[in-house]
Parts: structure tokens; C-alpha cells; sequence
């Protein structure tokens, strides 16, 4: 007989967020054990004492573990213990190596995961890296660092001075001036270009061009990487952009490269923008992107490039919670 170990965190005492947690955390165990369902003959919870709402072995029943029995147990209340944490040991008939999963902020029981760790995400606009990343981070329990906001304070900087974001000479001085900080509220990031909040203002059509345009230039490259590496080397986070894995985080323990064809990332930004009350024509869309591409692939300095040891996802045809779970699961395979 083989015991499997594993433990996962909910954001909140809801069912809900049980049922998912516990069916992410045991379809997770399966995989990793090759295991089926009539192997497993008892699976034992126990859950912290701030978990109320909802048992986790009726979570499992509900998640189609029914050919073994189910228990669920409570923790004595223990200063300093991990908060909202669900734990279990899977007891398997089959004499197998066992490979324990620990997902969420449940990665800090484990001492070869206590460690920090970074999460290179890359790819061009439209991808849905951004999206990903925030949804990771969040899933993670660790902070989502924006470097698009970053650039595109850059760009705003240079529409502001009305500097010509093509002449690399004005950019370069501009540069020397530029006061850029980021900050963090509530989980969420507020990035600050002299002082000001301009989270709001960097997300307009002619700032993300005019980022596309200002990010090919030395100057902003190096002094954008350095302030990334800064905030990346103090904590665990997820990064994503177009260079990450291949310039600004060459070693982050896990990289990715997310891609879709050009006509499904076109849709997407166009549904964004028309969500938000922009009116943009489709073609046109279609050729800002295409031109972003080009930009961003042939700049020569950090270019849009896959890193050789990152995992290539086509989102093309994916939803993005289909996305999340490989991205997930890839993770855990290199645990």
C-alpha cells in the first residue's frame, strides 16, 4: 500500500471554493500517480480550524471519488499554522514511488517549495498573457508584477514631453528624469510615473503603440529590466511580457509562451476595447497588431522571442481557464 500526501488553500470559508480546491487538488494527485479512480481505497481530510462552511470529503464525493470511503476531520486551532488549508492523504492499494501535490499557498508545507520562486510568462499582444498571469498570481498567492505598465508609462512619459518615441537620443534623456515606481494596493497594482497614479491613462490605444515604439530603445530596455529584477529578486511572482524568460528573468524557475493565431488575438482585443466603450474597426485592429508583432519580434534589443526552455501554449482554441490548468499542471510536473 502506497499513502499519497497533499494540501491545497481556499481564498474563503465557501463551498464553492471547497468543491474547487478539493477537485483541482485530487484530479491533480491522480494525474501525477497515473492512478485510477478503483485504486484509491480511503481518502483522509483534515481541514484548519477556520473551515467551516462545507466538509471536504462531500467536496471529493461530489468531484466523483465515490468506490472509496471519505473522511473528513477538523484541526485543533494552532497559532502561526497555515490559514484556510485543506489537507489529505490518499491511501492506494498499489506499491508505486508516490508523488505528493501541494498547490496554492499550500507550496509553504513543503520545504523544497518554501523557497521563492518566479513565473515567466511571455508572448505577443493579444495572447492573453496578462490575463493569465493575474489569474496565476492570484491562484499562487503571490504578487503579479505588470512590466507592460511599465513601458507604457515610458510611452506616456514621452507623448506627455512630446518627445518622438522613434528618436532614441530624446527617449535617452527623457529616460534620466523619469521618476517610475509601482506599488501595491489591496493586491492590486498602481504604477506611478513621477508621483502620479497613471494606471488609468497607460491603457490608451496611442500609449500602447507608442509602447511597442519606446521599448525597442536601449536606454528603456535596461532601465525597465533592472527595476523587474529589483522587485523579482525581494519575492514570488509572476512576470509576463515579451522578453521575461529570455532577458529580464533568464532563470525564473518555470517559463511560458502563450501564442494565438493573429485573427483570434485581433477578436479578442477588439472585444476588450469595445467592452470598455472604445469604437475601433476590426481591420484595423488586425493591422495594429501586426504591426506590434513585427515591432516587438524584430527590435534588437530583447526581442519577442520564445526562451528554448519555455512551454509553448497555443491558446488559440483554449478558454482561459483551460490555459490556467496546463499552465498549472506543467508547473507541478517540475516539482
Amino acid at each position: 500500500m502506497t499513502v499519497i500526501r497533499g494540501a491545497t488553500t481556499i481564498a474563503e470559508d465557501q463551498p464553492e471554493e471547497i468543491r474547487k480546491a478539493v477537485g483541482e487538488l485530487l484530479e491533480q494527485i491522480e494525474s501525477r500517480n497515473q492512478l485510477k479512480r478503483d485504486e484509491i481505497l480511503s481518502i483522509v481530510f483534515s481541514s484548519t480550524s477556520d473551515i467551516h462552511s462545507f466538509y471536504p470529503a462531500k467536496a471529493a464525493r461530489e468531484a466523483g471519488f465515490a468506490s472509496c470511503s471519505l473522511f473528513s476531520a477538523q484541526e485543533p486551532e494552532i497559532d502561526g499554522s497555515l490559514a484556510l488549508c485543506i489537507r489529505v492523504m490518499l491511501f492506494v492499494e498499489k506499491n508505486i514511488t508516490p508523488h505528493h501535490v501541494y498547490l496554492r499557498g499550500a507550496r509553504a508545507l513543503r520545504k523544497d517549495l518554501a523557497q521563492k520562486f518566479n513565473v515567466a510568462i511571455d508572448g505577443p499582444a493579444g495572447s492573453g498573457k496578462s490575463t493569465i498571469a493575474k489569474m496565476l498570481a492570484h491562484d499562487q498567492n503571490i504578487l503579479y508584477l505588470d512590466t507592460g505598465a511599465m513601458y507604457r508609462a515610458c510611452a506616456l512619459a514621452a507623448i506627455r514631453a512630446g518627445i518622438d518615441v522613434s528618436d532614441e537620443a530624446q527617449v535617452c534623456d527623457l529616460m534620466r528624469n523619469v521618476a517610475l515606481s509601482v506599488t501595491y494596493e489591496n493586491g492590486t497594482q498602481h504604477t506611478l510615473l513621477n508621483g502620479e497614479d497613471v494606471s488609468g491613462s497607460i491603457r490608451d490605444r496611442d500609449v500602447s503603440m507608442a509602447a511597442s515604439t519606446i521599448s525597442k530603445h536601449e536606454s528603456v530596455r535596461m532601465k525597465m529590466a533592472e527595476k523587474q529584477r529589483e522587485i523579482a529578486g525581494k519575492m514570488s511572482c509572476v512576470l509576463d511580457g515579451r522578453d521575461i524568460g529570455t532577458f529580464v528573468l533568464p532563470d525564473a524557475d518555470f517559463k511560458f509562451f502563450l501564442t494565438a493565431s493573429p485573427e483570434v488575438r485581433a477578436k479578442r482585443r477588439y472585444d476588450e476595447l469595445v467592452a470598455k466603450g472604445y469604437t475601433v474597426d476590426f481591420e484595423d485592429l488586425k493591422r495594429e497588431i501586426a504591426l506590434r508583432d513585427e515591432q516587438d519580434s524584430t527590435r534588437p534589443i530583447a526581442p519577442l522571442k520564445k526562451a528554448e526552455d519555455a512551454v509553448l501554449i497555443d491558446t488559440s482554441d483554449m478558454t482561459i481557464e483551460q490555459v490556467l490548468q496546463t499552465i498549472k499542471t506543467k508547473m507541478q510536473e517540475k516539482i
